[in-house]
């Protein structure tokens, strides 16, 4: 450093230091808190709607998600059960934020760096496609063969909330991968609804989407930023995804993916305009008219918000929404079920707890060891062979996506044995993953007290 230039301040800002390593960790250290307590909120949720499905208030219980909600506007209608707006509704909001997170890694998270990618992308290839296999083992020419999409996928929410509870025993570079293969996980997902778990397709519905998707591309371009403005033209994408047939979701997903993860203003952006405000502001005398001094404060304010990407402005302002009001509200409506002992044994039950307590461990393993030994992928720092067995395991908890995909792939009994195959396999999953890894992750040293 120059002798004639300031020290650089240092000074942590909310407990991290502002360097850029701490820029890059901070939104994913958020991301895991959020989704960490969300997992718990979520297995709470879940608990209450076992218990009151299995409850003398049973009936009253299941009678309050088929409340029709309705709303009319000319000749146009939206007349749907309360479980419908839930699922169809609000849930595109969760899909919209899970847009956001999986272009915020391909952007400027673990996946953004094609080798670091490799891994966590060809583990979650492999996780889907094993656990597919031995589901369609079990149900190929059944009845239940259309749910061979449940087993595939990964809910971080847990995932996040079981790394917790693991604390300091797990690394950040498991937390890290394991985190980044249920966002490629989600991905897959995605592309299931999208293509095998759409029907009766209007292509003058998905024209209007196309369309409202280029006038979003366009006003990004351009400059638009006003929120209200995407607000409508997504309405409108959603609404013609929900006639297309579509999974009116993925219009969210698509909607993240267009979100600019840029910002407006740079980085010596808001000091430049703070500087000339404040010059102009003691410059001026008392007689500057209080719409001078108005005019540079909003220059100020607008500034400072454009100084973050809209991406991570929604997924700041979304994130807490999704995951402490939308994921608990979706578990509280479908994780509902009346669980005997004979639908434990059901078929389509054994293949979605067998893809998610077998096939994952299974795929994500064998997929991510082909990969190193090709030399295209390399296991993490402080990760060996025996915690991605539990890595794997743990992934097997397939809550929110699971219970999802089993809504558009089955009806009736079917449904609710695709539910409770989730629910047990994600349990077992659970403990087995936690237990490995508790039993292969090497104890980390305490630091004394009063130790400097």
């Amino acid at each position: 450093m120059k002798k004639d230039e300031p020290p650089i301040d240092s000074t942590p800002i909310g407990g991290m230091s502002e360097t850029r390593i701490g820029r890059w960790v901070q939104p994913f250290a958020r991301f895991l808190q959020i989704q960490s307590a969300s997992g718990f909120l979520l297995l709470a949720c879940t608990t209450v709607a076992l218990l009151l499905a299995n409850s003398p208030w049973s009936a009253s219980f299941a009678g309050i998600w088929q409340i029709r909600l309705r709303i009319a506007v000319g000749d146009f209608e939206l007349n749907k059960p309360l479980l419908l707006c839930i699922n169809d509704g609000l849930m595109t909001v969760f899909f919209f934020v899970v847009g956001l997170e999986i272009k915020r890694e391909f952007v400027a998270g673990e996946l953004r760096d094609r080798r670091n990618a490799a891994l966590p992308i060809v583990a979650a290839l492999g996780g889907m496609i094993v656990p597919a296999g031995i589901y369609l083992l079990f149900q190929s020419g059944q009845p239940g063969q259309s749910g061979w999409g449940i087993p595939v996928a990964t809910d971080i929410a847990f995932v996040a909330g079981f790394l917790a509870l693991l604390g300091s025993r797990a690394p950040a570079s498991l937390k890290i991968m394991l985190m980044s293969l249920a966002i490629a996980d989600d991905i897959g997902a995605i592309l299931l609804i999208a293509f095998f778990y759409s029907t009766d397709i209007s292509f003058v519905a998905l024209g209007i989407a196309a369309a409202g998707f280029g006038v979003t591309y366009i006003f990004n371009r351009i400059g638009v930023r006003q929120v209200s403005i995407y607000v409508v033209i997504g309405t409108g994408i959603w609404l013609a995804f929900l006639k297309s047939g579509v999974h009116p979701t993925v219009a969210g997903v698509l909607l993240g993916f267009l979100t600019p993860s840029r910002p407006w203003v740079g980085t010596a952006g808001f000091p430049n305009v703070l500087t000339k405000v404040l010059e102009r502001l003691v410059k001026s005398s008392h007689e500057s008219t209080r719409k001078e001094r108005h005019r540079a404060l909003s220059r100020v304010a607008t500034t400072a918000r454009e100084g973050t990407s809209p991406l991570e402005r929604l997924e700041f302002g979304l994130h807490p929404w999704v995951a402490f009001l939308i994921m608990p509200l979706f578990a509280l409506a479908n994780a509902g079920v009346g669980i005997e002992v004979a639908s434990l044994g059901s078929p389509v039950a054994l293949a979605v707890a067998t893809g998610l307590v077998l096939g994952k461990p299974i795929g994500i393993v064998l997929f991510s060891w082909i990969a190193t030994r090709l030399g295209f992928a390399r296991l993490p720092a402080e990760v060996n062979w025996k915690t991605m067995l539990g890595a794997g395991c743990l992934a097997g908890i397939g809550f929110t996506m699971s219970i999802f995909i089993a809504g558009l792939a089955l009806q009736g009994t079917m449904l609710d044995d695709g539910k409770i195959g989730t629910l047990v396999g994600s349990m077992i999953s659970a403990i087995l993953g936690c237990v490995l890894l508790l039993m292969f992750m090497p104890k980390r040293p305490e630091v004394p007290v009063g130790s400097t």
